[in-house]
């Protein structure tokens, strides 16, 4: 193998990224076995498998996939040797002209001057590649493989070069493991968030606004509740919130260093013969307020929150119902402080995370992203910025990865990914450090020695976007909410016509009191009745009849643990309010 000698097993990462790399080199050698005009762009693997992009004279269908991993099965078979070789510059041009492959000509022209250009070779197949790779196809379990969708996609993101087909699959060592991750599949489909919020009556995701999602009034209950939680902690936390308008001039955009680097994801327009843009995110206008007024050393640190709408002209082959969109609100802070102050904030917003994150049943790993090549600033600023992170994360007693050279332009950061009930990651907390704002905005605070001195700045977002993460929990929780953050809480069921202004009763003493409740007033069984509310995933339901209405009691069920017996009005509001206090997960 072209890897160090370690455990050959997929818990070791790097062998898990060569056993799916050498996979997407087999998809590439089947496809041309069976349709040699195919042409190769490129094949990688990926955190969940590999994919190989093809230029196709026709699109490629999913109904084809079969046919190509019958035909890899074959090629794992025959055990063919891996062989890697490097040739001169005009050689590799010459090689893969030969063999009529123009992307790769193209990427071999584009690769820096003095690298190296390798291939391999497997059996009749050769392809362009800096590895590495298993030593032979025979490695590969060919009954554990899998192609799994077939989609477009632009050769090298562009959409204004050619629509080429990706292919993705995946593959395991063992049959049993590719079965788990299938079923895993197939629980990930019954809980997609584009599906179940339609379902439930959520949001909507539609063709004359494509990236800018509907929220129904369910959605919006949903919504409004994790906004509420949101100030809740941030309150608890000493933050204070402001709103900075939606469009803002050119010259501040010029200012804060977007309209030069960020432009093409930018709407803009001309007001009063001059430029404006959509914010695509909140710091500017953050910048603009700390500014607005003189600060003192006792004013620091300052915790500024805001859960502003911003906008981003997202491609619309990126589009993903809440994942990817092209508006929502970003949860963000920006904390002002002196260098003194840096850690003790650093932890405060990871005690704010670790809080908001256990509520919902989150776990998460951090993530230290250092300075990138191309950065701005001082180095020995970056490396007391960095260490500062890293001191802040140990003191807290957690542990966290190195992501070496990832960091923004200004400056290192804390990401935050997290891990939902499947077993997926997702990032969405960011704690990043910022030396340069401050410094382009000309920022200032007065000093201990009545010296003007200029604040060092945190970006943070805690949910990442309130839409986004809405996404995210409708999927980790399969749209069965928690009881405190459930768009209707609980449904009264009347068992008969006779029960009905009782069950109206109940819902108005439960409206009063402040929860979300429905009464089902359909002239259908109690039986249908529940079952609707059960797919509905509402928490509880009460089922009132004519017992109910004699004894001046409800029957309440959950949705998971059944039937809880009947009881008084007021014993099931002592239950919803510990389980909404509690925010109870169940």
């Amino acid at each position: 193998m072209s890897i160090d000698n370690q455990q050959y097993t997929f818990e070791n990462e790097q062998y898990r990224q060569t056993y799916w790399h050498t996979c997407s080199h087999v998809l590439a050698q089947a496809m041309k076995r069976l349709h040699p005009e195919v042409k190769l762009a490129i094949g990688p693997s990926i955190d969940n498998g590999f994919y190989y992009d093809f230029d196709t004279p026709e699109p490629f269908s999913e109904s084809q996939l079969g046919e190509l991993e019958a035909e890899m099965r074959k090629i794992c078979k025959e055990k063919l040797k891996l062989e890697r070789f490097e040739l001169p510059r005009e050689e590799a041009v010459k090689l893969m002209k030969e063999k009529d492959e123009p992307y790769k000509v193209e990427l071999i022209h584009d690769l820096p001057e003095d690298v190296v250009i390798s291939f391999y070779k497997q059996g009749e197949f050769t392809d362009l590649c800096a590895g590495p790779h298993l030593d032979s196809t025979g490695r590969i379990k060919g009954n554990g493989i899998k192609l799994t969708t077939c989609n477009a996609a632009y050769w090298r993101g562009d959409s204004n070069r050619q629509t080429l087909q990706r292919i993705y699959g995946v593959a395991f060592p063992k049959k049993e493991e590719l079965d788990q991750y299938l079923e895993r599949l197939e629980e990930a489909k019954r809980r997609d968030h584009r599906r179940l919020g339609k379902e439930l009556g959520l949001y909507l995701l539609m063709d004359e606004g494509p990236g800018f999602p509907f929220f129904l009034p369910r959605g919006i209950a949903l919504r409004n509740s994790l906004i509420d939680y949101w100030r809740q902690v941030h309150k608890k936390y000493g933050y204070v919130e402001i709103s900075t308008p939606m469009m803002l001039n050119r010259q501040l955009w010029e200012r804060s260093g977007h309209w030069g680097h960020y432009k093409n994801n930018m709407y803009t327009t001309v007001i009063d013969d001059n430029d404006f843009a959509i914010k695509p995110m909140n710091c500017p206008g953050g910048m603009l307020v700390y500014a607005s007024q003189p600060h003192s050393y006792r004013d620091l640190p300052l915790r500024i929150g805001e859960l502003g709408l911003v906008h981003r002209h997202e491609l619309s082959g990126a589009l993903h119902g809440l994942f990817r969109v092209r508006c929502f609100t970003q949860d963000d802070a920006h904390i002002f402080m002196t260098w003194d102050q840096m850690k003790d904030e650093i932890k405060n917003v990871v005690r704010l995370f670790d809080e908001v994150y256990s509520v919902f049943g989150l776990n998460y790993q951090i993530e230290v992203s250092t300075m990138p090549e191309d950065h701005m600033g001082d180095e020995k600023d970056w490396d007391f910025a960095t260490e500062t992170l890293k001191a802040a994360v140990e003191e807290l007693g957690k542990t966290y990865v190195i992501n070496e050279g990832d960091g923004a332009f200004y400056g290192p950061k804390l990401d935050f990914h997290l891990s939902d009930s499947l077993g997926r990651t997702w990032q969405c907390g960011t704690i990043q450090l910022d030396m340069q704002l401050p410094e382009r905005f000309e920022l200032e605070y007065v000093g201990e020695d009545g010296q003007t001195h200029r604040p060092v700045m945190i970006h943070r977002v805690v949910l990442g976007s309130i839409e986004r993460f809405i996404g995210v929990i409708t999927e980790h929780f399969a749209g069965a909410f928690p009881l405190w953050l459930a768009p209707v809480q609980v449904k009264v069921l009347p068992v008969t016509d006779r029960a009905a202004e009782y069950a109206d009763q109940v819902a108005g003493k439960l409206d009063q009191v402040g929860y979300r409740v429905e009464v089902d007033h359909r002239n259908e069984k109690i039986g249908k009745k529940i079952r609707d509310a059960q797919l509905e995933k509402i928490p509880y339901m009460l089922v009132v009849g004519d017992r109910d209405m004699e004894s001046n009691t409800v029957s309440p069920r959950h949705r998971s643990s059944g039937d809880l017996g009947s009881m008084s009005f007021d014993d099931f509001a002592a239950l919803l309010h510990k389980e909404l206090e509690e925010k109870t997960i169940r």
